[in-house]
């Protein structure tokens, strides 16, 4: 399948760097795109949730495509989440992306708008027809309001070739085995829960869209090699370490958490763009025993 190793390994879903005065910080969105591709990652996702794709106009996200575009200078994919509120800004911001240089483009259901088959399948379509670059499906029904079942998924898998992945995020790991029984191996299988790396590799996935490697990149390659290379038993005591820092990925302000966890460890700072508000008060504590328990301890790799 052409392309496909694009879809392997550890691909982060980076975080959308703030300055002071809340604008884009391009200059670490650079810097933190490199380091995490030194550490092992093998593309980069901007522009999902964890990117705070919804608070940012379509101006920003072309401005963060061709900073990392021109960052990474061919040594890895900028892979896009391309999500709207319309269809009609979907699709062109497909064709900007393919336009400005990426190497593929992970596709969401709209913003706010949740519906049907009939008028989610014409979304995604409309979105995968619009280039010709390879896709990857985002299922994630907890965040999104709209679940992709695996026989819709491999309805749009059949129909265009360019569907070559799916990133899973139901928190159903059965996913995994019932796209398999469809598809045979037609589609590579990503995770995008960080708290279901170990479980969901094991049912076959080969890239996972990490959330947690943005503070621990290198941590989070060794976890997702020692999965693939020796199953469950070889990953068991980093999953451990890592696991409850991979929980906070899975909760509403899990944006917030994950750039607290980078402030700490020195790889960013926990502004996030409104809504959102910093984290406070007993939640903020509850947080930060997590984080600094996990600094205490952290395995020597």
């Amino acid at each position: 399948m052409s392309n496909a190793s694009i879809w392997h390994g550890v691909i982060p879903a980076i975080t959308t760097p703030f300055a002071a005065d809340g604008q884009v910080d391009h200059a670490f969105l650079a810097e933190h795109a490199r380091t995490l591709i030194d550490s092992g990652c093998k593309g980069i996702v901007p522009l999902g949730s964890l990117g705070e794709a919804a608070t940012l106009t379509f101006d920003e996200k072309l401005a963060i495509i061709r900073t990392l575009v021109k960052a990474l200078d061919g040594r890895a994919p900028v892979i896009p989440g391309i999500a709207a509120l319309s269809t009609d800004e979907a699709v062109r911001l497909a064709r900007e992306a393919k336009a400005l240089g990426c190497g593929g483009l992970m596709v969401l259901p709209p913003y706010v708008y949740s519906t049907d088959w009939r008028e989610m399948g014409a979304h995604l379509r409309a979105v995968i027809a619009a280039t010709d670059l390879p896709c990857m499906l985002y299922n994630n029904p907890i965040a999104y309001k709209t679940d992709f079942t695996p026989e819709q998924i491999a309805e749009l898998a059949h129909a265009y070739p360019n569907v070559q992945a799916v990133k899973e995020s139901s928190g159903d790991v059965r996913r995994f085995a019932a796209l398999r029984a469809l598809l045979g191996d037609r589609l590579e299988l990503l995770v995008g829960m960080d708290d279901a790396i170990v479980e969901g590799v094991a049912m076959g996935a080969r890239g996972w869209i990490a959330g947690l490697v943005n503070a621990y990149p290198k941590e989070s390659v060794k976890l997702f090699e020692l999965a693939r290379d020796g199953g469950a038993d070889a990953a068991a005591e980093l999953y451990a370490w890592f696991l409850p820092l991979l929980r906070l990925d899975t909760v509403p302000k899990f944006v917030q958490l994950i750039k607290l966890v980078q402030q700490k460890v020195g790889l960013g700072n926990e502004r996030v763009r409104a809504p959102r508000l910093l984290i406070e008060g007993a939640e903020r504590d509850a947080a930060l025993r997590v984080i600094d328990h996990a600094i205490a301890n952290a395995p020597a790799l």
